[in-house]
C-alpha cells in the first residue's frame, strides 16, 4: 500500500446471508487515520461486514481492498492471520474472561503471565486504559464479569488498540449501554482513536452516538447499497 492508498476501498459488492435480502454496498472509501460511521446494519449484516472487511469472506460480487490489496487474492491461511494482525475488532461478540480482573484481560495482548500480572505489563496496560477513557484506579481491579457495559466496550476498544493496529471495526458498541453513558463513550472512543491516528469504522444504528463518535456518518440503504450522509439536524 502506497501512502496515499485509501485503508478500505468497497466497490459494487453484494453478499447473500441469513438476511432478508443481499448486503448491498455500493461504494465506501476510509482513508488512514479517518473515523465513519455506517447505519442501517442490523447485527447480521454487521457482522457479516467485519468478515468481509477483515478478508474472512469474500463478497458474491464486486470488490473490497484493504490497505490496498483485494481480500479475493488473499492466497492462503497464514497470509490471512498476517492481514489480522494489522485490525483491531471491538465487538460484542468477542470474550472478555469474565472471572478474572479487567487488568489481567487487558494484559493478554502483552503476555501470558496473568498470575500475576508482571509490573511492567500492568504499568503499561494502566496507561492503555488512561487513553481509552477509563479510570484504571477504578476499574483495572473488578472482574470482567462485573463491569458496567460501557467500560466493557472500552476494555475491547483497549484490547483492539493494544497492539497499535492500522484500522479499527468497531461492530453495534452501544447495544447494551445505557443511554445516559452513550455521549462519554463516544468521546472517549474518537479520542483514544484519534490519538492512535487510526483509521475507524463504527457500525451503529444509534444516530447520536454516531455524531458524537466520528466526523462522518452514513447510513446505508438496504435496497440499493447507497451509503447517504446523516442529516445533520431537523430541517436538514
Amino acid at each position: 500500500m502506497t501512502e496515499a492508498s485509501p485503508v478500505l476501498e468497497i466497490r459494487g459488492v453484494s453478499k447473500n446471508y441469513s438476511g432478508l435480502r443481499p448486503l448491498r454496498i455500493a461504494e465506501l472509501t476510509i482513508a488512514a487515520g479517518e473515523r465513519v460511521t455506517v447505519g442501517g446494519i442490523d447485527a447480521g449484516a454487521g457482522e457479516l461486514i467485519v468478515n468481509l472487511v477483515t478478508g474472512a469472506s469474500v463478497p458474491d460480487s464486486g470488490e473490497i481492498r484493504i490497505f490496498g490489496e483485494r481480500t479475493a487474492d488473499i492466497p492462503d491461511g497464514d497470509a490471512w492471520l498476517d492481514l489480522l494482525e494489522r485490525f483491531g475488532i471491538v465487538s460484542p461478540r468477542a470474550v472478555l474472561l469474565e472471572g478474572s480482573t479487567l487488568l489481567q484481560n487487558l494484559a493478554m495482548p502483552f503476555t501470558l503471565e496473568i498470575e500475576p500480572v508482571p509490573e511492567p505489563i500492568a504499568q503499561r496496560v494502566a496507561e492503555l486504559a488512561r487513553q481509552c477513557g477509563f479510570d484504571p484506579g477504578r476499574w483495572l481491579g473488578v472482574r470482567a464479569g462485573d463491569l458496567p457495559a460501557d467500560v466493557r466496550v472500552l476494555a475491547h476498544l483497549a484490547r483492539a488498540l493494544a497492539l497499535n493496529p492500522e484500522f479499527i471495526v468497531v461492530e453495534h458498541p452501544t447495544a447494551a449501554v445505557l443511554a445516559e453513558a452513550r455521549d462519554g463513550l463516544a468521546r472517549a472512543m474518537a479520542r483514544a482513536c484519534d490519538d492512535r491516528r487510526v483509521a475507524t469504522l463504527v457500525l451503529t444504528n444509534d444516530e447520536q452516538f454516531a455524531k458524537g463518535v466520528a466526523p462522518r456518518n452514513l447510513k446505508l440503504d438496504g435496497a440499493t447499497g447507497a451509503l447517504k450522509p446523516l442529516k445533520k439536524g431537523w430541517f436538514a
